[in-house]
């Protein structure tokens, strides 16, 4: 549905955006990771035809956008990073005047909506000022504005900043609705856990850089560990963690206040030899888990920075 190839895009001698490609089908939901000033919202402005890139392309079913009257936006819906909204309209007047820009009027443009106000959930306070609403309310009305055209392709840039839990949850499954009606989501975000929930893929730039572009599963494959077993020893004292890298499967191993941590690659074949490498050497336990690491450590491990750094 979307695919875009080796963007560019510099001011003077700051480069914003180099050389990220990626694609994205159907019903399917791309996220795209970094800190501020990544290159995110540049990535995304190239995509809705709002920059033009110094270099690369846009292809939307194929079809590079030419102008901006080309039809082939209108495939395309932008919830950007600050609010489009007009605080002293209701929020249906806010929706008539953007369902006008879409060309969207009469029975049409109602159906419209009162459809997207009904998605976001704001139908009982369609009459009400925007000035009256809390910030999450006004970021789902944003995400009512951008889909009045039933766009295909939908760009959210960072569209849960300062918002509430609750508002943050039912924004969440607003997306998740129109992902299963085949929508392909672009999804910029800083907020590790908001990617492991929405995401099918993950694109991390940092730098303008594309650093990795792949699953979770697939990210989690580019660390040296991807699982820890976590054991607790029933007699920690003298136990020497370094004594189980010899270990063909174990990768780290360190052991904190009487619980030995163990790093695998592979936890179907690691933790068999490391259990039973305990039993015969006479190590008893009383509790075993595994974890895998979070995306902030493959982050972490792959630009050598905290997602949140500037």
């Amino acid at each position: 549905m979307l695919e875009v190839k080796q963007l560019a895009k510099n001011y003077g001698k700051v480069i914003a955006v180099t050389g990220v490609s990626f694609r994205a089908d159907r019903g399917e939901t791309i996220g795209l990771l970094g800190p501020n000033g990544a290159g995110k919202t540049t990535t995304v402005s190239i995509i809705a035809g709002l920059l033009s890139p110094d270099s690369g392309e846009v292809l939307i079913e194929g079809k590079q956008v030419k102008s901006d009257t080309d039809p082939v936006k209108l495939k395309v819906g932008l919830v950007p990073q600050d609010m489009a909204l007009y605080d002293k309209l209701s929020a249906r007047d806010n929706l008539t005047f953007f369902a006008a820009l879409y060309s969207l009027a009469g029975a049409k443009a109602k159906q419209a909506i009162d459809d997207v106000l009904n998605l976001v959930g704001l139908t009982d306070r369609a009459g009400d000022k925007v000035e009256t609403f809390s910030g999450g309310m006004k970021r789902r009305l944003n995400l009512a504005a951008a889909l009045l055209h039933d766009p295909q392709i939908l760009l959210l840039d960072e569209p849960t900043v300062g918002v509430d839990p609750q508002s943050r949850n039912a924004i969440f499954d607003n997306l998740e609705a129109l992902k299963k009606r085949g929508k392909t989501l672009i999804y910029t975000t800083h907020y590790m856990e908001e990617a492991e929930r929405l995401c099918d893929r993950i694109v991390i730039i940092d730098h303008g850089k594309m650093i990795a572009n792949d699953t979770l599963q697939g990210l989690h494959k580019l660390l040296p560990v991807t699982n820890v077993i976590a054991i607790d020893l029933v007699h920690a004292d003298g136990f020497k963690p370094e004594q189980m890298l010899a270990l063909p499967e174990v990768k780290s191993a360190e052991l904190i206040e009487g619980t030995l941590r163990v790093g695998v690659h592979d936890l179907s074949r690691g933790a068999p030899g490391v259990l039973r490498w305990l039993a015969e050497n006479g190590h008893s336990y009383h509790h075993v888990s595994s974890e895998q690491p979070d995306l902030e450590t493959v982050f972490l491990t792959l630009t050598g920075r905290s997602l949140r750094d500037s």
